[in-house]
């Protein structure tokens, strides 16, 4: 091990010092995130004068993660819950006064932002699920007064209702029977059926936005594809016109102009990012920013009205989130600040971008990042590897800036994440695979890949842990029940157990998917399907569990309930199996106060030194502030000097 000093956590996992800049409309002033009191709230400032800025917000307790400009730049829109339940509130804060408005302030509802823009600029649109917590009906929303007017009472049981930039309703989908989607066209009142999108296309078709014009439809469709290809409909005559399509990989992002609301460009993500121009008008900021920030992956945050300002938040493996300042008059890039500067004097590590192949066949992207100290691909000798799963599992890792590998890296881990079947972007085919393969072929992508790095000198056999959040952690589960024998340790974090109570207990809001859930996993409501999420279920093997775990949940969680740790914890006592179990009884899926954050990964810090040997940073201060309990192990906490 190098001598060298560790990465303090607080300097990756605590507040970041700015993060998620957005323009006002007329691009004159710029708002972003950034502690008050150890607490993070927005800030405003002329876009030419960041250290000009002030908080306008002074909230405490639950962080702000969410802000944007109202489309008549008089007010500032962000989001936040009481405790990590997911029943969000709509505020508004005047940038000038610092006046603060709760715009929704209804017990037990959730509500979202889902449209607005320019042409309507005094009003947005929200969904409310007030009237029935299962179904969101969709309001328009004064933001100076807070008057609100029905726009679509949801009586159909709609998952999602799609607007048009005057914010009409325009279209809409539900559950099909077969797990997928159906689509739905909204002509005032009238509701017709459009088109049935398959199970097997259901995460990679999507219904994007309308143009300004409010004539033609954008879409990512994966209908005629494998993978999926962006697509301009006609809402008139229904024409279709393929935008672009690529055999390599899914479309998986744009840039829009901000006027006519036309994709200018388009993203893929086959394993690096790869950007297109769609028309000539974009190719010189393309080539600009291709040119000042060779290797970043980027996306652009926000656009003025005008659409001549950008700002663009770009990072690489080793550097944080750096928002830049794009001006399309003066073709010019000027970085406006890094989400954690004081990561600068540290030494971070690269990312490899590497691919193994499951054993029936697929190619699984995957990530690899090895201590900075190794400037080869390979280390001399193999290392404790950590294997980190990502959630969803409709989601994907991607190549870049990872706190979580910096951290593993830097404590001397080889850390390796994995785009197993189910993840998106590499094309509906790979997306279906995974249909009914949770503790089954969907792990053994995992398997194969710890067994490759294995096979190629980076991984330890003997050391090599497995740690993951939400359906990671479901993975980490499986792990310690249905391979005991592959990982030394496991590291579940608001994970899933048992996936009949998980599918008999999702959130009322989620019924608008609950067939696509069903087809994915099982069905609970049949025999046969119950059989088989009791064969795929951790709970259920405990017994097989010879390996130490640590398990983290938080309290409030409603997607992933406490239960789910609870009923394994309390079945591993009763046979006298060890295990350390940490609750947070302020959060929910997933930790988002710092104090916590930092508690947690000092305890996975110490849990993972213990049986893999790595570096350990000692406490400090890393506690204060936290709200964790200990419910089980807490000999873990002796390593960390804590009694």
């Amino acid at each position: 091990m190098s001598a060298r000093p560790l990465i303090p956590r607080r300097k990756l996992f605590g507040n970041p010092t700015y993060v998620g800049a957005k323009l006002s409309p007329d691009g004159q002033l710029l708002s972003w995130l950034a502690p008050v009191d150890g607490v993070l709230n927005i800030w405003v400032s002329p876009v030419d004068s960041i250290t000009a800025g002030q908080p306008v917000t002074r909230t405490r307790g639950r962080p702000i993660n969410w802000q944007s400009w109202s489309p008549d730049g008089r007010y500032i829109m962000f989001l936040n819950d009481e405790n990590g339940d997911e029943n969000l509130h709509l505020f508004v804060v005047d940038p000038r006064s610092s006046e603060l408005r709760d715009l929704t302030p209804f017990a037990n509802v959730r509500a979202l932002p889902t449209h607005w823009s320019h042409i309507v600029p005094d009003k947005i649109a929200i969904s409310l699920n007030d009237r029935d917590v299962r179904w969101h009906d969709t309001f328009l929303l004064d933001l100076a007064t807070g008057e609100r007017t029905l726009a679509w009472e949801n009586r159909q049981e709609f998952h999602f209702v799609g607007l048009d930039w005057r914010l009409k309703p325009r279209h809409a989908h539900s559950n099909a029977p077969d797990g997928g989607t159906r689509f739905w066209r909204i002509d005032e009142q009238k509701v017709t059926h459009w088109r049935d999108v398959p199970y097997e296309a259901y995460t990679s078709t999507r219904l994007w936005a309308f143009d300004a014009g409010c004539n033609h439809l954008h879409m990512s469709s994966s209908l005629e594809h494998d993978k999926s290809a962006l697509l301009r409909i006609n809402w008139s005559t229904g024409e279709e016109r393929v935008l672009f399509k690529s055999d390599r990989a899914d479309v998986t992002g744009a840039i829009f102009n901000a006027r006519t609301f036309e994709p200018e460009a388009v993203c893929i993500d086959p394993g690096r990012q790869e950007w297109t121009a769609l028309t000539p008008a974009v190719a010189s900021e393309l080539d600009l920013i291709k040119a000042r920030l060779p290797g970043h992956a980027f996306h652009v945050e926000s656009q003025s009205d005008d659409d001549r300002r950008w700002i663009v938040t770009s990072h690489t493996a080793d550097q944080p989130a750096t928002y830049h300042l794009l001006d399309r008059d003066r073709q010019t890039i000027t970085e406006l600040f890094t989400a954690r500067p004081e990561l600068k004097p540290y030494r971070l590590a690269p990312m490899q971008a590497v691919q193994g192949k499951s054993r029936d066949g697929f190619t699984l992207v995957s990530y690899l990042t090895l201590p900075a100290e190794i400037e080869a691909d390979r280390p001399p000798r193999p290392l404790p590897m950590v294997l980190i799963v990502h959630g969803g599992p409709w989601g994907r890792d991607i190549y870049g800036y990872r706190r979580d590998h910096q951290w593993l890296a830097d404590r001397g881990y080889a850390v390796l994440s994995v785009n197993y079947r189910g993840s998106t972007g590499f094309g509906k085919a790979f997306v279906a695979a995974s249909e009914k393969e949770h503790a089954g072929k969907m792990h053994d992508d995992l398997i194969d890949m710890v067994d490759w790095a294995i096979a190629e000198g980076i991984a330890q056999k003997d050391k090599v842990a497995i740690f993951g959040v939400s359906y990671g952690g479901l993975a980490s589960f499986v792990a310690a029940t249905f391979t005991p024998e592959v990982f030394c340790c496991s590291v579940p974090v608001v994970g899933i157990s048992n996936l009949q109570t998980l599918l008999e207990s999702m959130p009322p809001y989620w019924a608008g998917f609950a067939e696509f859930m069903y087809r994915s996993y099982g069905d609970p409501r049949t025999e046969e399907g119950r059989k088989l999420l009791a064969e795929r279920s951790p709970i259920n093997k405990v017994d097989n569990i010879k390996k130490p775990m640590l398990i983290f949940h938080g309290a409030n969680d409603v997607r992933c309930k406490i239960a789910e740790s609870d009923t394994i914890v309390a079945a591993m006592q009763a046979k006298n199996i060890p295990v350390t179990y940490i609750v947070y009884p302020d959060e929910g899926h997933g930790f988002q106060k710092p104090a916590n954050q930092l508690s947690y990964i000092a305890i996975a810090e110490a849990f993972f030194a213990r049986h893999l040997g790595g570096a350990c940073e000692p406490i400090g201060e890393d506690f204060e502030g936290s709200s964790h309990e200990v419910r089980a192990g807490a000999n873990i906490l002796s390593d960390l000097g804590v009694a």
